[in-house]
């Protein structure tokens, strides 16, 4: 609830000395579980910031979080609608936003992104559309409507870009990604849908490959898959992590915990579900993704998928 760990994070950013920064957003909105958790790949702890509350850096809800040229965290709130931004340290230095329907206002941001050109593109997901900004919160375009078709969304979500500008956000009411030019033409759409059973089911987050392969939170299938440009379903990760040296720590101090979990079955068989989805699948087994609502790629390559109902972060390396 405080400290080293997590509290239903929410997603990652990587700075070029290596620090991550992980947004926790209590499932209850309880003051000790909102922070900005500061840490690195060995499990050093640097310490945290943007606890619960509205005043000027404070939070109550972070939702995504990334960083523009000079390394000014940029945090989007979905509960206050403000995006916060902070230094490398933890140090609040301003937010804009404003809550409504009208163009410019917010509703429930979840994900927020740059351009080549350092713009700020959000999911403003209760209104289901995607608003570009400059870093001084001035409206510079929008895309998209309600609905089911082309440029259309039903609570959209994760959101980047890829080299050329284009903006692929993932469409979570409709299960799928769709991917737009850089002013928001319509260009395709991914599902997996030629990977049948397999199809995208509520994604989350997507993370671009070497322009190559989407890489998604299939957060409905409880699964990070890995497609390319053509929608093939390339690859498909369910999650195989076990204990973070945080978490072991924990244990070497706490006996009681240690010794139950010595002696607990963490890969019962599941047999006795009557309905085998994967929601109930996950929830019973420790290694799988619970709620996978990110995936982010650091400098090295690495991608970090954010497990929130677990906790913790899954890192996988790139194989060729």
């Amino acid at each position: 609830m405080e400290g080293r760990g997590f509290e239903y994070p929410k997603d990652t950013w990587m700075s070029n000395s290596g620090r991550i920064y992980v947004p926790s957003q209590s499932r209850d909105y309880g003051e000790r579980g909102v922070r900005i958790t500061i840490l690195d790949i060995d499990s050093g702890f640097f310490g945290t910031f943007g606890h619960y509350g509205t005043d000027p850096g404070k939070l109550i809800s972070p939702t995504s979080i990334t960083a523009n040229a000079e390394e000014e965290l940029f945090i989007c709130d979905d509960y206050t609608n403000l995006v916060n931004v902070f230094d490398v340290e933890g140090k609040f230095l301003r937010r804009w936003g404003l809550g409504g329907t009208e163009a410019g206002s917010l509703s429930g941001p979840s994900s927020i992104s740059f351009d080549s050109d350092w713009n700020v593109l959000i999911s403003d997901t209760r209104n289901h559309r995607i608003q570009k900004f400059s870093q001084e919160g001035k409206l510079l375009d929008i895309f998209g409507t309600e609905g089911r078709g082309e440029v259309e969304f039903n609570l959209p979500w994760g959101i980047t870009c890829d080299s050329a500008d284009n903006i692929y956000v993932c469409d979570w009411g409709n299960n799928r990604v769709q991917k737009l030019d850089a002013n928001g033409k319509y260009v395709g759409e991914f599902t997996s849908a030629g990977s049948r059973p397999n199809v995208l089911n509520h994604p989350s987050s997507v993370t671009i490959i070497n322009d190559e392969y989407l890489c998604v939170a299939d957060w409905g299938n409880e699964t990070v898959k890995v497609l390319d440009q053509n929608d093939n379903l390339m690859q498909e990760l369910r999650g195989e992590a076990g204990l973070s040296k945080w978490a072991q720590d924990f244990m070497n101090t706490n006996q009681e915990e240690h010794l139950a979990r010595e002696s607990a079955n963490l890969e019962v068989s599941l047999d006795f579900l009557e309905d085998r989805t994967p929601h109930a699948e996950s929830a019973h087994i420790e290694k799988y993704f619970w709620s996978p609502v990110s995936v982010k790629l650091d400098q090295s390559g690495m991608l970090h998928v954010t497990d929130s109902n677990r906790h913790r972060i899954q890192v996988y390396k790139p194989v060729s």
